[in-house]
């Protein structure tokens, strides 16, 4: 682990060029260079403006610095085979960087998950029988999830949403997941509609239950997997699913929260339609543009991420301001917060 690391990090979650973060830290190319190949160290009086530059405090770069284990760490991500990596390695950046902020929040604000969360072998569990065993395992009702955001948040995971789309082709990559030191952290696409944002959740679920410590042989087909049957449980959902029509996929779609081409493929899987009944409906489904936009999505209740305003809200009950918080979590004060940092954890309540 080294300074070096942190600046890449910072620098790439931000989408700072070398060019662009040395002209501002008012420091050359070259130099900037040698710092973050860990060839020389930057003096305090540097360190103080490349971390301004940044939009972090000069305690959380050097801090950064300091962590045991890689600053860059790889997350579990749902995205499109057309995401291009430019996006989904900022992307990546940007949920490392909340981990380091959240680490330091979550070591003045003590969490106590109601749930627990399980951490499962892939290897010993099929992603089938890791949702089940999770749906039991939280005593979750057998029918359709209700508030997926408030269940995963009860577990102890925190849940922030950003706006993927503000970068180019940002909106080819729905989410990601990572361990931090004291809990996963899940970084979804907010602009996705309501159902494809809560395929995201369960899904990134399903890489926190099972992806932790072991990849498995294909984890994102795993996780897709576990996700079908958290939100859909075969035993409850097959008999509904026969007999379909597009009359009956819109009713579905209300009740169980995920979209209509969810329902087909779930169907499709679970044996009760055909291939080409799944062909026929995925026409139909063209033919009315609703391939790329499904009907009845803004109906269905919105995914609110809740943990992390209540991390914020508990320290300024204690009576410090919007800046302390901020210079806790390692954030620069004043206006210029970082992007990546929930503006409202920041701002006086």
């Amino acid at each position: 682990m080294s300074l070096g690391e942190a600046l890449v990090t910072l620098r790439r979650a931000r989408a700072m060029t070398q060019v662009s973060l040395a002209d501002v830290a008012g420091v050359t190319q070259a130099a900037l260079s040698r710092y973050e190949n860990g060839l020389r160290d930057p003096t305090p009086p540097i360190v103080e403006a490349l971390a301004s530059a940044l939009g972090v405090t000069p305690d959380f770069l050097l801090s950064a610095g300091r962590t045991q284990g890689a600053f860059m760490m790889d997350a579990h991500m749902r995205r499109r085979r057309t995401a291009k990596p430019t996006v989904w390695r900022r992307l990546e950046a940007r949920l490392n960087v909340y981990r380091m902020h959240l680490d330091l929040l979550l070591q003045e604000v003590e969490v106590e998950p109601e749930l627990a969360l399980p951490r499962l072998d892939p290897l010993e569990f099929a992603p089938e029988d890791a949702a089940r065993l999770v749906r039991m395992q939280w005593r979750m009702p057998a029918g359709p999830v209700r508030d997926l955001t408030g269940w995963l948040e009860s577990a102890g995971c925190v849940v922030v949403a950003e706006d993927f789309g503000l970068m180019t082709g940002g909106g080819r990559v729905d989410g990601l997941s990572q361990w931090a030191t004291n809990a996963p952290v899940v970084l979804v696409n907010s602009r996705a509609p309501t159902d494809r944002l809560r395929l995201t959740l369960a899904h990134e679920l399903g890489h926190v239950c099972l992806h932790s410590d072991e990849l498995g042989n294909d984890p994102e087909d795993e996780a897709n997997a576990f996700a079908a049957e958290f939100l859909m449980p075969a035993e409850v959902i097959r008999p509904e699913l026969r007999n379909l029509s597009l009359g009956k996929l819109h009713g579905l779609k209300r009740y169980w929260g995920v979209s209509m081409q969810a329902l087909i493929e779930r169907a499709y899987h679970l044996g009760t339609i055909a291939t080409r009944q799944r062909t026929g409906f995925y026409k139909a489904l063209s033919a009315r543009g609703w391939r790329t936009k499904e009907p009845l999505s803004d109906e269905l209740a919105p995914e609110r991420p809740r943990l992390v305003d209540r991390l914020g809200q508990a320290l300024l009950e204690r009576g410090l301001s919007s800046d302390e918080v901020a210079a806790i979590a390692g954030a620069a004060g004043g206006r210029d917060y970082p992007d990546f940092l929930p503006r409202p954890l920041l701002t006086a309540v």
